[in-house]
């Protein structure tokens, strides 16, 4: 018999094109697998070209709810953005659909998982590190990086190669940008992006977001609530977390939110320019950080954030199953246990405004912070406090003026 390969299947001329590569130079059946994360209409027609590629057998596997609730909630409630503007949506997806293909791979007897992910990309250390910490005994291809073996150097040579074995595929050979699409965002790159100094061109860039300048002229306001750091409900509709992230797409889309344009620094060591289009992610980050305020002490708030910033590292990188991830998210589910309320927010023209937030946990007191005296706080007691607080400072000054003295 022969042995099996799952390949971590788009539909994309790239692993089309893999199909008939595996079965020539390696004897393979192929069996592709796409793992739905929120691609959308991108799963259209997948079937039948997988069948016609030289597939054995397509598997299309739903994980959105798997995604929503046990990768992006818990990148949400550590607030985890990479270099302050990254929101992870390629970066969570990557352990998401490793861990199907694995799951797949094991469910029929396969020795391999491929990918199509190139050699100077992210994406090939975040599959790769995923199989080897969730299956170390079944071997990884990446046939970009096998150039003995894979001689094809652009979409011309896709294009012919598959025509060579018998297969008529829908693309043209014209530049488009390269794009990644899920529940959480879509990411662009590629033509006039690859030169920072240009401007990017977001009517043609923009894929699903208004630009902000074109979103409508009036705000709008919308309540969510949290219960444990997990969103609940939007505008009073209780919902699973999927549903809520759609729904606060189809807000952020309308009214501009969410688009930033990056420039990263890859873990192979170069920096790559994109557009990111997250609106909904975009709002449920500034909602749950919004509710946090209320609620988590100055100590924990600081340390938090410290975690937050790991954790974006750890993800960016590939790392979700490690044990450094693992205590991360622990830290930040100890957090989280009284992260619970209403928050309420305005919407316009590519801006969060905050409009109020209420919690049974608050630690917010207004007769503390008021500018009247309150029953809990004297002001005389600041005179000790900061004599005590200043020491160092108080210390620090005497020395240096007897040093001085000395001098003089």
């Amino acid at each position: 018999m022969k042995e099996k390969v799952v390949l971590a299947y788009s539909g994309g001329l790239d692993t089309t094109t893999i199909i008939p590569w595996l079965k020539e130079n390696f004897g393979y059946e192929v069996i592709c697998c796409c793992v739905d994360v929120g691609q959308g209409k991108e799963l259209d027609g997948l079937e039948e070209r997988a069948r016609l590629s030289g597939a054995s057998k397509l598997y299309i596997e739903d994980v959105v709810d798997d995604f929503s609730e046990n990768f992006i909630v818990p990148c949400v409630q550590a607030g985890a953005v990479y270099e302050n503007k990254y929101l992870l949506g390629t970066a969570m997806a990557r352990p998401a659909i490793s861990k199907r293909l694995v799951e797949i791979a094991r469910k029929e007897g396969a020795t391999a998982i491929c990918h199509g992910a190139t050699g100077k990309g992210n994406d090939q250390i975040r599959f790769e590190l995923s199989v080897k910490a969730l299956a170390p005994d079944i071997k990884i291809i990446a046939p970009w990086r096998m150039t003995d073996v894979w001689t094809l150097k652009s979409r011309d040579d896709e294009l012919a190669y598959c025509k060579a074995h018998g297969i008529d595929l829908p693309f043209d050979v014209s530049q488009s940008y390269s794009r990644d699409a899920n529940l959480w965002h879509v990411s662009t790159e590629g033509l006039e992006l690859e030169n920072p100094a240009f401007e990017p061109n977001l009517k043609h860039v923009l894929k699903i977001t208004t630009l902000p300048e074109e979103a409508p002229d009036e705000p709008e306001y919308v309540t969510m609530t949290f219960e444990a750091g997990v969103p609940t409900s939007v505008n009073g509709q209780k919902m699973k977390v999927a549903d809520i992230i759609r729904k606060l797409n189809e807000l952020g889309c309308k009214h501009g939110i969410g688009i930033v344009d990056i420039v990263e620094n890859r873990v192979v060591g170069m920096k790559s320019r994109g557009v990111y289009e997250t609106p909904g992610g975009t709002i449920l980050m500034a909602a749950h950080e919004q509710l946090e305020e209320l609620i988590l002490d100055r100590a924990v708030y600081e340390v938090k954030r410290e975690m937050g910033n790991k954790l974006a590292q750890v993800v960016y990188e590939g790392k979700w199953f490690t044990p450094l991830c693992e205590a991360i998210l622990a830290f930040v589910r100890s957090t989280q246990q009284y992260v619970t309320g209403e928050v309420k927010f305005k919407l316009y023209k590519g801006n969060i405004t905050k409009a109020g937030e209420t919690s049974p946990y608050s630690l917010y007191s207004e007769s503390l912070a008021s500018f009247t005296t309150g029953d809990l706080y004297d002001h005389h007691d600041a005179d000790g406090f900061i004599t005590l607080f200043g020491l160092p400072l108080t210390v620090r000054a005497m020395r240096l003026s007897k040093m001085a003295e000395k001098q003089n």
